[in-house]
């Protein structure tokens, strides 16, 4: 896996460098010194996992990853324990601590390695034909001081609310400052659907169909949720579900 380091120091990174070069699954292709420049080389190196600090000079590790709209695997590196513990869920990504221990970053990969092996696509990459964000992509969100990396199929449906749009997954529906119509530009259209102007829904997600009194459709979705078609969006969506 091709990995950046992320860290305005640079006895921290070269350490790190150190610790990884006897893990072969692993090969550093960069490093960054900032968010702006961790930005960039993102762009530039595509690399699959990034080792990010999350207090820096400027901007955040947290505030990178609100600027990507493919957000790679991410491993926090950071001296600050209770503040970790505190913004990230337990099981919404892992962070080493700074010292980092031989024994823990090996745990990390181990676990890494394993998931990317568990999680392969066995169809051909879309990213190879488009730059649009797929089915098996997972996205940062941020709301508060709570942080999420969340795959877009657990992603049951996205909803307007003014400047900011809610993600609904499990139990959480946190907002993102981003507009549902450039949403839409960057999700898969095989599996999700703009039913209207306030609703985008994950097509895996719906349980059945039924037929509403002004012309349009509603789903019903296999969490007991409804979502309204409007009337323009339920020919397009017959003729996607072939009804």
């Amino acid at each position: 896996m091709k990995a950046l380091i992320v860290d305005d120091e640079r006895l921290a990174r070269k350490e790190l460098i150190s610790l990884l070069s006897v893990h072969e699954q692993i090969e550093v292709v960069g490093e960054a010194i900032n968010v702006d420049d961790a930005f960039e080389k993102i762009k530039q190196l595509k690399p699959e996992v990034i080792f990010l600090d999350i207090q820096m000079p400027g901007k955040t590790g947290f505030e990178l990853l609100e600027m990507l709209d493919h957000v790679p695997k991410v491993i926090f590196v950071t001296a600050y324990d209770e503040y970790a513990l505190k913004a990230f869920e337990v099981n919404a990504m892992d962070y080493l601590l700074k010292p980092v221990q031989p024994e823990r970053l090996e745990e990390c990969l181990s676990k890494l390695i394993s998931n990317e092996t568990n999680s392969e696509l066995k169809e051909e990459d879309i990213l190879d034909r488009s730059d649009k964000l797929t089915y098996n992509d997972q996205v940062f969100v941020k709301d508060g001081e709570k942080c999420w990396f969340v795959k877009l199929q657990n992603v049951r449906f996205f909803e307007s609310d003014g400047n900011y749009v809610k993600v609904f997954f499990g139990e959480n529906k946190p907002m993102i400052h981003r507009s549902l119509n450039a949403l839409e530009e960057r999700l898969d259209s095989r599996h999700f659907f703009r039913a209207s102007r306030k609703y985008i829904v994950n097509l895996s997600w719906i349980e059945n169909i039924e037929t509403w009194f002004n012309g349009g459709l509603v789903v019903h979705l296999k969490t007991g949720e409804k979502i309204e078609v409007s009337r323009r969006q339920s020919t397009k969506f017959k003729e996607l579900m072939s009804l």
